[in-house]
């Protein structure tokens, strides 16, 4: 059977790999003038990249391991990762109705329409200010629970390496 902690250096390997995902994913719309279909297709395919080596380790390692590590780090580190994950869900509250408005105008195979973003809809102000903020926290939580599990990690692990 595989060692524990032979499985807890792969999630935190997979986990940590997510991170340049989010980063290229965040670069790809920070750097672009106007955002195409092609534009956002390509951000979010490493947003899913980096989402998949995040949630894959959380749900089929870390979940089913916390009941038996309650306590101190552990507590800390999910407590921050479920916020994160609740911070992504309320950025999509923004995301989704963006996208649909978005795509009602056409505006993502033609972006070279003068319109202004704030016009195509009366919400879209509240959706734009959901999806950062939802990114921002879902951001700053994930670094939180990533820096508690590393420590976590090396204290659970020290004697081992």
């Amino acid at each position: 059977m595989v060692e524990d902690v032979t499985v807890a250096s792969v999630a935190a390997l997979l986990v940590t790999a997510s991170f340049p995902c989010y980063l290229y994913g965040a670069w790809i719309i920070i750097d672009a003038e106007t955002v195409t279909w092609g534009t956002l297709r390509h951000h979010l395919a490493y947003i899913f990249v980096g989402l998949a080596l995040n949630t894959v380790p959380v749900v089929f390692w870390m979940v089913p391991a916390l009941v038996d590590q309650l306590g101190g780090f552990a507590v800390l580190h999910a407590f921050f990762g479920v916020q994160a994950y609740a911070l992504l869900a309320f950025a999509l509250t923004g995301i989704v109705p963006i996208l649909r408005a978005k795509r009602e105008y056409n505006l993502y195979n033609d972006p070279d329409q003068d319109v202004d973003l704030d016009e195509i809809h009366e919400n879209m102000s509240a959706w734009r200010l959901r999806l950062r903020a939802g990114v921002v926290g879902y951001v700053l939580c994930w670094l939180v629970a990533w820096v508690l599990g590393v420590a976590q990690f090396v204290t659970k692990y020290q004697t081992q390496f």
